[in-house]
């Protein structure tokens, strides 16, 4: 995660020590955590880092994709579209149903693979709805 907090597209700050130090145990405590790793040879090149949540307007599950990253070395080669598929299959599993994200729009290249894989910003229309993140620090 601390990677993808450098990039540009992430603040490019990076992540705070102790933000870092209770990431994990702070996961693991979250009762709704989902965690999808990607690695091969024991090298870890992805993660998505997913919330389960629940759809008042479909009275269903969802997954929401909070965090969704590959190491820049690794991208270009599927592993992204390997962990949507991956939470598409779990969210299936789990009746859900729909998978949610937010993008800034400012990032083109994970844009383009979630369009691809069939994610979109109107709910069954024809006409593409807005929406906006807000956040409060507390």
């Amino acid at each position: 995660m601390n990677t993808f907090a450098i990039e540009p597209v992430s603040g490019g700050t990076g992540l705070d020590k102790e933000v870092l130090d209770a990431l994990i145990p702070g996961l693991r405590a979250h009762p709704t955590t989902l965690i999808f790793l990607a690695r091969q040879k024991g090298i870890y090149m992805g993660a998505a880092i997913c919330f389960l949540g629940f759809s008042t307007f479909y009275a269903r599950p969802l997954v929401n994709i909070h965090d969704l990253t590959v190491l820049a070395e690794h991208r270009g080669k599927g592993i992204g579209r390997l962990l949507l598929s991956a939470v598409e299959a779990r969210a299936r599993e789990l009746g859900g149903c729909k998978v949610t994200l937010e993008v800034r729009a400012d990032n083109e290249g994970a844009r383009r693979l979630y369009a691809s894989e069939g994610f979109t910003n109107s709910k069954g229309s024809q006409t593409p709805v807005s929406y906006f993140f807000l956040e409060k620090h507390l």
